[in-house]
């Protein structure tokens, strides 16, 4: 009997996965606990307008991640810090305060955890790598200057 997973099964496949399985374990365990549907016609169009919708919105989120890409390549911020002898700062610079800079400066809403940096102990100038989708990252100069 064809159906399709409407959760991963750990012997038969992931969701979304149209699978042969016998009829009593179609029946008998898969039906009752939700785990699976019978892949009638009405159903196998249902999971191919629903597979099509995904594809079109990962399309748009690629496209937006290349465009903020585009618009980020080449941006530099400044942030000024406290320091002391030889430039060593007092406390450091991590992701969370890049990030706050960059959504202040430039009205973006980008989360901290897509910033790929060492904390920066020193003043000078850095390129720090902002991921904003898998395979899709850019960078932006971070300048850390005296107050």
């Amino acid at each position: 009997m064809k159906v399709i997973l409407l959760k991963d099964v750990k012997s038969l496949g992931k969701k979304g996965d149209i699978v042969n399985s016998s009829d009593g374990y179609a029946r008998n365990y898969l039906f009752p606990r939700g785990l699976a549907q019978e892949a009638t016609d009405s159903n196998l169009h249902i999971l191919n307008n629903k597979k099509e919708a995904e594809r079109r919105q990962k399309l748009a989120e690629i496209e937006a991640a290349q465009k903020l890409a585009e618009s980020l390549k080449g941006k530099e911020i400044k942030l000024t810090v406290k320091s002391g002898e030889n430039g060593r700062l007092f406390g450091s610079i991590t992701a969370k305060d890049i990030a706050d800079e960059l959504n202040k400066k430039l009205n973006l809403k980008i989360d901290k955890k897509k910033i790929v940096v060492d904390t920066i102990r020193q003043l000078g100038s850095y390129d720090v790598e902002v991921k904003l989708y898998p395979e899709i990252s850019t960078k932006v100069k971070v300048v850390i200057g005296e107050n």
